[in-house]
């Protein structure tokens, strides 16, 4: 029983195994159904085979499954086809394509109601062991084509924000089961965009750029009976003008799931053409007496009332905004949805509610009404259309999607209204009139005698000023200096805007009627004729001050005689500097006549002679700031000081003069005004003073050397001093602006020549010891400013000699500012005796003769000793009783 599971559990195993590596052909999953005249493809493939990758496959076809194949094609035999297809296979009707190595594709272009039938695809064994499945069949049915594509046409023409309705008959014989679809499109020009697309299993498919509209509503699929399918397209615009086109298709569900095109049909429409709304839409403005009038005459008080007549092809189907403009400004709009908005005024103060009202009394007819009209409401009166289109759907705010298909204006309806303008006089008088520069002008402008200044009216001013003859850049032209409106806004003219931001010069309204010019100071350029000139102003509908008419003055002259600011500047030398080093101080005094309180700016400048260039040392402003010249050095800025001594009088210090600051100096002082503080400064004149000179002669320092020893005779190993000192007389420079170079020098021989340097200090401090053949050593220090000790330390015979030192001094010219070389100097000689000690001298020969004695004594005793015991000792030894030992001890 165990043996018998084993061997068919063995069986199933080989056949399973040998399943799995069978060949397997499979082709298209049928039946297939195909329309007469389409193309067809049948695909084949192999798998789980063995042999070359690329495998071979023949077509054959019968009408019955028991019937003679017929042969169609091979992809290896040429030759393989019937006689009765092989026309066909030759024209190309028929034909096998290559997908991959193990898979092809059958192909008729056009199939016949003959090719209905069953087909086989086999493929030849290139198995080792034959094993699977070689061929596999799949049938065709082959239907007659009775799709028909009846398309109604739609109308050539339609205004924008209307609908077109597209409608179209598919249907087709229904003799096996296969199903049908419908679709639109639209052309324009070369583009073909898809509207919407209905089937095959009852879904709707839209074009990318439809797909909005038909969520939102404006495309609409209306199917119908016996096959009428029916688009509706709403709220058209221009960009739905074209060509449009049906297409029919019928379609096969295949065995493996997928939906198969056999057959399709397209027909076109017709042509529409969208009208713009903008040419239907006309717009007609005219007033509510005599509608075929462009101009109405109202007197002050009266009522406007002006109609606005809309008229569109596609009114139905349009929402209209509409605004009356007086001139550009806004006056009223009635929005879409019937809302009503008074705009705000031209002086942006909002109007009153009730003045100007909009409202509709008919399909397109908008009546305006403004009540109470004055001057001010004169002008051109035009209406403004917007027309959109409702676009469907809600926007991302939640609002409704609006096209705006068009505006337009009317032709403008001229309103005039008569008033009888305000009648005044104008006086312009001076107040306080000038008698020279600096003084304070006041002029006042009275208005008098007013008459029908109309309720809360009120009034304005402007002056304007024109200089005199050969005052000012242009004398002819008039310069308008500030105005003050209806509401008292001071509105300054560009020239004199700082003056009167600044205060100093002020328009003020003193009275209702009166208005006054002031200026505080007074200058030249001020010279000339004054005008004033009043306007008046009324209030507007709107509450906007609206200027009515204006009347001016008679000029007036403003002008005294003027005399020329003068000013005398005066140089006088408060220290002379007589040498070099020293200090200058200088003062400048200043006088001034029909000049009143200024400020000054002084700039201190020299030359070396009458002749050469002048040079600017340092400048103080009006403001008191100081600044060096260019032909200052940076370096000695610290010596130069400028400074304000009084109101009028200014001092120039220069200290340590050098010889490069000879020559004149003197001081060019200009005198400065302002109209008030706070302003820029104004020159008035200038003057230069006399000129004071710096002259002196170099006259440098004198110096002297001496050498001097407090012990001229010393002992060998004992420190020897010798001290250089110089002094300085004449002009004593200070002692960080003085230095010496010091050389000291030695011979042997007294009154000898030949001399050898043994040290030196630079004017740096620097010490240089020069090499000798001798055991002492030498240093050099700087007791003070004017005096160097050189030691010589562990003397020796050999420093026995005469010493004498050679200075050369350094000082810093006070003249020239430079580090100067001073001629050199060589001091006495001094003679240096080390003396010999003769004590001394012995010491050390006796020591090392006493110890010699010592030594050779010692060593006679001990080499004596050794002799005896070793020479006279008796070579046979004869030992002794005790007994005579001790008798001669008795001995």
């Amino acid at each position: 029983m165990k043996m018998d599971k084993w061997l068919l559990t063995l069986v199933f195993g080989l056949l399973t195994l040998g399943g799995c590596s069978a060949r397997v052909v499979t082709v298209s999953p049928g039946p297939l159904i195909r329309v007469e005249g389409q193309p067809v493809s049948i695909r084949c493939d192999v798998k789980e085979y063995s042999g070359p990758r690329e495998q071979d496959f023949e077509w054959m076809t019968s009408r019955e499954a028991s019937g003679t194949r017929t042969k169609i094609i091979s992809t290896f035999d040429a030759s393989y086809s019937h006689p009765s297809i092989s026309k066909r296979v030759a024209s190309g009707d028929i034909s096998v394509v290559r997908l991959k190595d193990n898979e092809v594709e059958l192909k008729i272009a056009e199939v016949k109601s003959q090719d209905a039938g069953l087909y086989w695809c086999q493929t030849p064994s290139t198995d080792s062991v034959i094993s699977g499945n070689y061929e596999a069949q799949v049938q065709l049915i082959v239907i007659p084509n009775t799709l028909s594509v009846s398309p109604q046409t739609p109308p050539q023409e339609v205004p924008e924000g209307s609908e077109i309705t597209l409608s179209c008959n598919v249907t087709r014989a229904l003799t096996h089961p296969t199903y049908l679809s419908v679709s639109w499109s639209l052309k324009n020009g070369a583009t073909t965009e898809e509207i919407l697309t209905f089937g095959p299993q009852g879904d709707v498919v839209t074009g990318a750029k439809f797909a909005r509209r038909y969520a939102d509503g404006g495309i609409r699929l209306v199917p119908g009976r016996n096959g009428v399918f029916e688009l509706v397209i709403s709220r058209v615009t221009t960009s739905d003008g074209g060509t449009y086109e049906c297409n029919g298709t019928e379609w096969t569900h295949e065995n493996g799931g997928k939906w198969i095109k056999i057959v399709e049909n397209a027909k076109e429409m017709g042509t529409v053409k969208v009208i713009p709304t903008g040419q239907s839409l006309s717009v007609k403005a005219s007033s509510s007496s005599s509608p075929s009038s462009t101009s109405q005459l109202l007197s002050p008080g009266d009522t406007l009332t002006l109609l606005c007549s809309v008229t569109a092809d596609n009114l139905q189907a349009l929402a209209l905004e509409v605004t009356w403009l007086a001139g550009e400004r806004d006056i009223v709009t009635m929005e879409r949805s019937g809302v009503v908005i008074s705009n705000t005024s031209s002086s942006g103060a909002q109007g009153k509610r009730g003045e100007a009202s909009l409202e509709r009394t008919g399909a397109g007819e908008y009546r305006l009404g403004v009540k109470g009209v004055s001057a001010e409401e004169g002008g051109e009166y035009t209406c403004r259309v917007r027309a959109f289109i409702d676009k469907g759907g809600r926007s991302e705010g939640g609002g409704r999607r609006w096209h705006m298909a068009s505006e337009k204006k009317s032709s403008p309806v001229t309103v005039k209204v008569s008033q009888i303008k305000p009648s005044y006089t104008v006086n312009l008088e001076p107040v306080l009139n000038p008698q020279m520069t600096a003084e304070p002008t006041e002029l006042a402008c009275h208005v008098t005698n007013i008459t029908h200044l109309p309720l809360g009216g009120r009034l304005g001013v402007t002056w304007e000023h024109t200089t005199l003859p050969g005052i000012g850049d242009d004398p002819q032209t008039s310069h308008r200096i500030g105005s003050l409106d209806g509401n008292g806004n001071l509105l300054p003219g560009s020239m004199y805007s700082d003056r009167l931001k600044s205060g100093a010069m002020s328009l003020t309204r003193v009275q209702p009627n009166t208005f006054k010019l002031r200026i505080l100071r007074t200058q030249e350029i001020d010279m000339g004729q004054y005008v004033c000139t009043v306007s008046a102003w009324s209030v507007s509908s709107q509450g906007d001050m609206v200027e009515t008419t204006e009347y001016n003055s008679s000029p007036t002259t403003v002008r005294w005689d003027t005399k020329r600011p003068t000013l005398n500047v005066v140089a006088k030398r408060i220290r002379e500097a007589s040498v070099g080093g020293a200090t200058f101080e200088m003062s400048c005094t200043v006088t001034t006549e029909n000049l009143g309180e200024a400020g000054y700016s002084v700039l201190i400048q020299s030359q070396e002679s009458l002749e050469s260039n002048v040079r600017t040392i340092m400048t103080l402003s009006p403001d008191n700031v100081l600044q060096h010249g260019g032909a200052t050095d940076p370096n000695r800025r610290d010596s130069l000081v400028l400074t304000k001594s009084g109101p009028a009088e200014f001092r120039f210090r220069l200290a340590g003069v050098q010889l490069s600051d000879r020559g004149y100096y003197w001081c060019d002082i200009t005198a400065w005004t302002k109209q008030q503080p706070g302003q820029t400064w104004t020159k008035a004149t200038s003057a230069e003073s006399n000129k004071v000179r710096i002259d002196f002669q170099e006259n440098g320092p004198s110096f002297s050397i001496a050498i001097q020893s407090d012990d001229t005779s010393v002992y060998p190993s004992k420190t020897a001093k010798m001290e250089c000192s110089l002094s300085v007389s004449g002009s004593s420079p200070k002692t960080d602006d003085l230095a010496y170079e010091v050389r000291w020098f030695f011979t042997r021989l007294r009154g000898g020549q030949t001399t050898t340097q043994v040290a030196s200090v630079d004017r740096f401090g620097i010490v240089k010891a020069e090499i000798r053949n001798s055991s002492s050593e030498i240093s050099i220090e700087r007791i003070d400013t004017h005096t160097y000790l050189m030691n010589i330390f562990g003397t020796q015979d050999g420093d026995s000699g005469e010493y004498y030192c050679v200075a050369t001094p350094w000082y810093l010219s006070a003249s020239t500012g430079a580090w100067t070389q001073a001629g050199e100097l060589t001091s006495s000689r001094i003679f240096l005796t080390v003396q010999f000690a003769v004590w001394d001298s012995l010491q050390l020969p006796l020591l090392y003769g006493a110890a010699a004695s010592l030594g050779v004594g010692l060593f006679s005793l001990v080499l004596g000793l050794v002799c005896a015991q070793c020479c006279c000792r008796n070579t046979t030894h004869t030992p002794r009783s005790r007994n005579k030992l001790m008798d001669l001890e008795m001995d």
